[in-house]
């Protein structure tokens, strides 16, 4: 008996189930925007790639404030709430983020905004789905081969998130384009164009409007994704992608950096392929070229790095856009040897100053943490990185720790990275000195010693 009542409790609320989803349904079909295809109204010819915008709602700044109130959105970004709290993610619900190039990286950076809530997208492309893409993209099938990414991008997004105000435009970044599409105050603006030439030119007009933005450098011909990072463009290695838009920033607008960047601390695995005519033979890529400057030739593409890429810089703008601080993994090239020679010095430097090394509280695997969590394998005093790759090895060889304030043990909350030549000129000067003369560096040294503190639980 108590069997049968048991049963029919559970039939019940699974019927229960069935029908709440089923008109849940029927409401988001009610709710989603019918999408156009991009029409032949076009707004620019780009060198040859006609440019347009795919049709549905105006491309205004304003975003409905209220969006967490409607029920089902708010159900949907319920994860998202409970984690950022629900202030915190209205800030997400209420921006705009441009994504430009849609490819692997663009199309799952944009694919896990939209799914985190926010509330305004532009996706900017000009290029079409191709069925050797569907190895890579976030969204597209075989039925969206030939259409625009862009247009394939909005069609898909609005059976997922109807309620974000997305506009896409089928177009080139260029000088001519830069208005319309970098207008309307966006809150980021993510940079996921492998073209040289395009890329310089959009970061270099970020920077000039004062826009936040993020960019995404080579995914290509690599296979392992713990070596991803996040970083500013002067400390991404390895990458040659990385390395010729910072020597064009800084030779064509003297940007030096204060970009972050996306970027593999692995070493490429392959080359690009040669290029093949329709005959077989190797020939000019460029006499292929739909448009000037961008490649043809192909690079070997594993579909998951890509798309990791583009987790990573969905998840950074997300955080930020919401206000919570993550603390980046460091670039830094140290190894265990370094540590080692580090802790001794320090040592040393005890026995040599304060005649014992009794009061030395680390270990090297403190030293690794102080050096390279804290420090970030530089002197407090630089703010930014000056030296990669080898150079930031040969750099351990003129660095020291030594207390930040004299009275108190070498903890790991009291030490700081400094060169040789600036180590006799700290310790001949007290900390109100400092504080008095150099506010802006000793609040920065404070702040990073508090840190540690909130690490150990000190």
């Amino acid at each position: 008996m108590e069997r049968g009542k048991y049963l029919a409790l559970v039939g019940g609320g699974a019927l229960l189930g069935s029908v709440s989803t089923f008109f849940l349904l029927r409401l988001l079909q009610s709710q989603k925007r019918g999408v156009s295809q991009c029409s032949k109204n076009v707004t620019a010819d780009f060198n040859g790639v006609e440019g347009c915008t795919i049709a549905g709602k105006k491309n205004d700044r304003v975003i409905n404030e209220d969006l967490l109130k409607d029920e089902i959105v708010s159900e949907q970004l319920t994860r998202n709430v409970q984690f950022f709290g629900f202030e915190s993610q209205q800030k997400v619900t209420a921006s705009y983020v441009v994504v430009i190039g849609l490819g692997g990286v663009g199309s799952h950076a944009a694919s896990m905004l939209l799914r985190s809530g926010i509330g305004k997208l532009l996706l900017v492309d000009f290029d079409q789905v191709s069925v050797s893409s569907l190895n890579r993209h976030a969204v597209a099938t075989r039925a969206d081969v030939g259409i625009s990414k862009a247009q394939c991008l909005k069609e898909h997004f609005l059976s997922i998130f109807p309620e974000c105000q997305i506009d896409a435009k089928v177009m080139l970044y260029d000088s001519s384009t830069e208005e319309e599409i970098l207008s309307g105050h966006p809150d980021f603006v993510l940079d996921c164009i492998d073209n040289i030439d395009t890329k310089v030119a959009l970061l270099a007009a970020c920077v000039r409007r004062g826009l936040k933005v993020l960019s995404a450098t080579g995914a290509g011909a690599r296979a392992d994704p713990t070596r991803i990072r996040i970083a500013d463009l002067r400390e991404s290695t390895n990458d040659p992608l990385s390395r010729a838009v910072r020597h064009r920033l800084r030779k064509d607008y003297g940007i030096e950096g204060g970009i972050p960047v996306v970027f593999s601390l692995e070493k490429p695995k392959a080359k690009l392929l040669p290029f093949k005519g329709p005959s077989g033979e190797e020939e000019n890529p460029s006499d292929y070229q739909i448009v000037p400057g961008f490649r043809v030739r192909i690079i070997p593409v594993l579909g998951t790095i890509p798309a990791i890429f583009g987790q990573f810089m969905a998840s950074y703008v997300v955080t930020e856009l919401a206000g919570v601080h993550v603390q980046t993994e460091p670039v830094v090239n140290f190894n265990m040897d370094h540590y080692h020679i580090l802790h001794q010095r320090l040592i040393e430097h005890e026995e040599s100053l304060y005649g014992t090394y009794m009061e030395v509280q680390v270990d090297v695997e403190e030293v690794m943490y102080i050096v390279k969590e804290l420090w970030h394998g530089r002197s407090a005093r630089e703010q930014h990185v000056k030296d990669v790759g080898r150079g930031m090895w040969r750099s351990v060889n003129e660095l020291m720790l030594v207390r930040w304030d004299r009275t108190k043990p070498a903890s790991i909350s009291n030490l700081i990275l400094l060169k040789f030549k600036e180590v006799d000129e700290h310790e001949s000067r007290t900390l109100d000195d400092i504080k008095k003369n150099e506010p802006e560096f000793y609040s920065r040294v404070i702040a990073v010693l508090k840190r540690a503190e909130l690490d150990f639980g000190l």
